[in-house]
């Protein structure tokens, strides 16, 4: 077995997922094609050296459908020769498709691979793939399917998280995330991403609110509490016989946003990493994706956790930095307490509740965040995990050559 090691990220903004967002007129097939054409420029590796290409992808229908990867890289102009695939599992798509790139290489069946995600979600809505999950009555009488938002605040119901609590980690994560913009912290893994005529759309993120407060965000209407209603919180009440009721906190506002956004990780050997006079930058110490209680199905991040420290003989106190998703509110603040985590080493920068989710290229975003914060603040680990719906979730512990 050799290391898998982490050469180089890239990413694009992130755009509001909306009509009026900056990166709406962009199709997917060219979010992901200009990724892929700015991490081989600034590698410089050659296309064929690649053994293959995944791109998470978590509405993969309609523009994001028929393998976009091997399209995006044909568009890339990386030739007729470069294999693609598209992975779907959920929220952790991006970073999965990261930890198969380092398989191959790890294991000795590729010099180098590159892992990813593209999700365009002002094109592609939340739901298009529809699936059985959502309509086969005979699944969901044995295997209910709760949406995230419910099982977000189930989560914080089990927890005694209140509304102010997630509140002020909400307003948290935006000043976070707009210091770092203005102070440049994301500027060596962006590139501007341009439009339909070759113009520049957007060079920052885009979805940053800084002027949020506490206060602003209290006054938002809560998201899930008529879904609850409709038979989602008996539901989760039978299940939880012990909850009096389901306590209803997430907003718009503590909650990940909806946005627009691709990148690609490249992953090699050391030997392939020196022929192409490349800088290590990481090496993936563990990486485990599994699955827990699918009606609490944000949970998964602590057990993934646990795998992913035990698989590397490492203790929580042997990281130094953590980027765990904001999928909500909830999910962050439960993971800080379990561990006892001082919250600067989580999510240093702000997270999605600030910056958005593009679902399937999330992760891969997160892993290349963590990294250059790394290399900012000279240390040495890193831990990066998401949750996915029906009780999914994958962590990965990477180390830096120093």
């Amino acid at each position: 077995m050799s290391d898998a090691i982490i050469f180089e990220h890239v990413r694009t903004p992130r755009g509001r997922g909306r009509p009026d967002g900056a990166l709406h007129a962009v199709t997917p097939l060219s979010l992901a094609a200009q990724t892929l054409a700015e991490l081989r420029r600034r590698a410089g590796f050659a296309p064929a050296e690649i053994a293959d290409t995944g791109l998470g992808i978590v509405m993969p229908v309609g523009e994001q459908g028929c393998d976009l990867t091997r399209f995006a890289l044909l568009e890339a102009g990386w030739g007729e020769g470069a294999a693609g695939y598209q992975l779907n599992r959920f929220c952790t798509s991006g970073l999965d498709t990261v930890r198969i790139a380092g398989a191959l290489v790890a294991s000795g069946q590729a010099e180098a691979a590159v892992g990813g995600g593209v999700e365009s979600m002002s094109r592609v809505p939340i739901g298009s793939d529809g699936g059985a999950a959502y309509s086969d009555p005979a699944l969901l009488a044995r295997f209910p399917y709760v949406p995230n938002g419910l099982a977000a605040d189930l989560m914080a119901s089990l927890d005694g998280t209140t509304r102010a609590e997630a509140d002020s980690y909400a307003a948290e994560s935006q000043a976070r995330a707009a210091a770092a913009r203005a102070e440049g912290r994301f500027a060596r893994a962006l590139f501007p991403v341009r439009g339909p005529g070759g113009e520049v759309v957007l060079e920052e993120d885009e979805a940053i609110r800084p002027a949020t407060t506490p206060e602003t965000l209290a006054a938002l209407p809560l998201a899930f509490e008529a879904l609850g209603a409709l038979g989602y919180d008996d539901l989760l009440r039978d299940r939880y016989p012990g909850l009096e009721r389901v306590e209803h906190i997430h907003t718009g506002g503590n909650s990940s946003g909806i946005v627009d956004g691709a990148c690609a990780v490249l992953v090699g050997s050391a030997a392939w990493g020196r022929a192409n006079g490349l800088t290590p930058r990481v090496r993936i110490r563990a990486c485990v994706s599994l699955a827990s209680e699918p009606h609490l199905s944000l949970a998964g991040v602590v057990p993934a956790t646990d795998a992913a420290l035990a698989r590397a003989g490492m203790q929580i106190g042997d990281i130094d930095l953590f980027e765990v998703n904001e999928a909500f509110a909830a999910v962050p603040l439960r993971y800080a307490r379990h561990y006892g985590i001082d919250r600067d080493r989580i999510n240093a920068n702000g997270g999605a509740i600030a910056l958005g989710h593009p679902l399937g290229a999330t992760g891969a975003m997160l892993l290349g965040t963590l990294i250059d914060e790394l290399e900012r603040r000279d240390l040495g680990t890193g831990l990066v995990t998401l949750c996915a719906a029906a009780g999914q979730s994958t962590a990965m512990i990477v180390e830096r050559f120093r």
